[in-house]
């Protein structure tokens, strides 16, 4: 499941190329600023609501509201009819697709985000690729650096294998969804389809059309009114 294919529908993307050649789905991710360095024609079809700060190596398409406060620093490029939302702050190296939302203090770094791929209330979205249809809920964070040293790793045929990348978020499936809060931890790869229930600590591979729940036991007790 880390060829392209396997995760991604590339016709849902502007932007197939940048898939070209590549083994594993994760190799894109050191091609993205190649590739904009090569394929940015500034020019802004979007429509403001209040004052943003546009870098001047950013394309946006038609249709796209950029929202006041956000921040496009650039090298970017964003399509067609998507939601720039307030205090939004994309920084080098992204690419965003057709009808997409990147929300309220969601921020985006070396970032390729399929047609209607939504990040929409305070996502951390770093050195990753977000499917079609995909969908962030509110707080979710994909960490794109380990702590201790070295590449970040991927289980393949059950032994590490080396990415070749010191920094490298999570690859998301077409349709997959991630509940609030949940964090996705470096190197983490979800199957299309497949869900992450709310406040769960992921790492590591999910199978297609899988669900990853907490087990955490809640308890319930007794309500008691204090100093009686």
């Amino acid at each position: 499941m880390f060829k392209p294919a396997d995760l991604f529908d590339l016709s849902q993307t502007s932007h197939a190329a940048i898939f070209d050649g590549c083994n594993f789905a994760w190799e894109a991710l050191a091609k993205i600023k190649a590739y904009l360095e090569a394929n940015v024609r500034p020019a802004l079809h979007n429509r403001c609501e209040g004052v943003a700060f546009i870098g001047k190596q950013v394309y946006i398409g038609e249709g796209t509201v950029v929202e006041d406060g956000a921040m496009i620093k650039g090298p970017a490029l964003i399509g067609r009819n998507c939601q720039i939302r307030h205090n939004a702050y994309l920084r080098e190296d992204v690419i965003v697709g057709d009808h997409c939302i990147v929300g309220n203090s969601t921020e985006l770094k070396n970032a390729i985000l399929f047609n209607h791929a939504v990040a929409p209330h305070f996502n951390y979205v770093g050195d990753s690729i977000l499917g079609h249809q995909t969908h962030l809920g509110a707080g979710v964070v994909l960490s794109n650096f380990k702590s201790f040293p070295g590449n970040i790793t991927v289980e393949l045929d059950g032994q590490p294998f080396d990415t070749g990348l010191r920094k490298f978020g999570a690859l998301l499936g077409d349709g997959a969804e991630i509940g609030c809060n949940a964090v996705l931890n470096p190197g983490s790869i979800i199957g299309r389809g497949a869900m992450i229930y709310p406040g769960v600590n992921w790492r590591g591979i999910l199978p297609a059309n899988m669900i990853a729940k907490n087990k955490a036991a809640i308890e319930v007790v007794v309500k008691r009114v204090r100093g009686v």
